[in-house]
């Protein structure tokens, strides 16, 4: 008799939790097995910045799927298990204690990493950095009443952070290379919405300046800016990007470049081996491109598509690239991809303006020679399907009329009719 195939999933995030559910829900009952570094059981990571911090989510209502799923669903979830290496001619996988797993398919799902602070004194206590479960506890920690911190790079991770300390009470400084808080992502018009978000909730930035030092005698107590400038800090968080973990994929010889280099069906280089999530660069069919993905929507569903690919259906991943954030008063929601120096105008609809500290209801659209690439609603609600069909249409090579999308008497709906 044949013996069942065994798939194993590398990484025991979201998006390797949810590409398990989807191999048992599409009916596939050989052996899956699920490899996780951390003591916990697949969890989501917006709340490690968002709710937990701010007390508004309860740590229990973090995770992908309840205690007992796993066994229920004949899933060998392992956690604490380190993945050493990857034996692609005998289809093995090798862990840390030495024992060697054989495996059909495999999915990549690793995720990432922080970079890491390089100057004097990163190695000081207080210096924290945002990933796990166990990094928001010790943040959540340190925003106290009255307690100064100081966070370093001003992008999403690191202004959700500094509103939740602000509402703890917290003194709080950033410090940014860029001249704005997002300035990479969002560019000059948008990304001033949120540096004057921030300031009027009692936030001091920092711009065009780096860090020289940490100064401390065990732990960090200021930080001395390359302008000359020293700053008082109880806490550092450091949060200046991530690096996709794409070292079990280089030492097998898998293609590698900003990411693991994937097909719009996941595959990789390897017909065995395939990758989502965080560690994916993957073609997108509608942007005509490799894109690397760093957000939550993109482990919600890429890991899924994986596995019907892994399964031999016919995929295409050609979701959208979305992400939201919550800061203070603020929501906001962003659909489609554009790059820094690819759109030539920002077209607003309604008003930006931050006033009397109150955050601004508004929609913000990055269009090039007409079209729609990407859209952002802030503060206004159930309209992502229509910013994304606005996207899909741009990138696609149809332009709008700017004057109408700037009207919101006008319904988005209306464009493309």
């Amino acid at each position: 008799m044949e013996s069942s195939p065994t798939f194993v999933i590398v990484g025991a995030g979201l998006a390797g939790a949810k590409a398990a559910q989807t191999l048992r829900e599409e009916g596939f009952d050989g052996r899956v097995i699920l490899f996780g570094e951390e003591p916990e059981r697949p969890y989501e990571r917006p709340p490690l910045s968002k709710g937990l911090l701010l007390g508004t989510t309860a740590r229990r209502d973090v995770y992908v799927h309840d205690a007992g799923w796993y066994e229920a669903n004949d899933i060998d979830l392992r956690t604490a298990t380190r993945v050493t290496g990857i034996d692609r001619a005998a289809r093995q996988v090798v862990l840390d204690d030495g024992e060697r797993l054989g495996y059909d398919k495999l999915l990549l799902t690793a995720g990432s990493t922080p970079r890491r602070l390089d100057v004097p004194g990163a190695d000081l206590d207080g210096v924290l950095y945002l990933r796990t479960l166990a990094d928001s506890d010790r943040i959540a920690g340190a925003l106290t009443d009255q307690a100064r911190l100081v966070v370093i790079g001003a992008g999403w991770i690191g202004l959700e952070i500094a509103a939740a300390a602000r509402q703890h009470g917290a003194a709080v400084t950033v410090v940014e290379t860029a001249d704005l808080p997002l300035q990479r992502v969002l560019g000059e018009e948008v990304a001033r919405v949120f540096a004057d978000l921030h300031r009027c909730h009692g936030v001091t930035f920092h711009f065009g300046v780096g860090v020289r030092q940490l100064r401390g005698t065990g732990r960090v107590s200021s930080v001395l800016l390359t302008d000359g400038t020293p700053l008082p800090a109880d806490t550092v968080v450091v949060g200046v990007g991530i690096q996709p973990n794409v070292q079990l994929a280089e030492a097998a010889g898998l293609k590698v470049d900003n990411g693991i280099v994937t097909d719009a069906r996941l595959f990789t280089s390897d017909p065995h081996i395939y990758a989502a999530g965080d560690v994916a660069n993957a073609y997108h069919p509608l942007l005509g491109r490799h894109i690397r993905v760093e957000h939550w929507a993109n482990a919600l569903n890429g890991g899924p598509a994986a596995a019907r690919s892994m399964l031999g259906q016919q995929v295409e991943y050609a979701r959208l690239p979305y992400f939201f954030s919550d800061q203070y008063d603020l929501g906001m929601e962003y659909s489609g991809w554009v790059a820094p120096d690819g759109y030539d105008r920002v077209v607003f609809r309604g008003d930006p303006a931050v006033a009397d500290g109150r955050a601004p209801e508004f929609m913000a659209f990055w269009v090039k020679d007409g079209r729609v690439l990407a859209g952002m609603n802030a503060n206004v609600w159930d309209v992502t399907d229509q910013i994304q069909a606005l996207v899909r249409a741009g990138h696609g090579g149809r332009a709008v009329d700017l004057a109408t999308l700037s009207d919101p008497r006008v319904p988005l709906g209306d464009l493309l009719s």
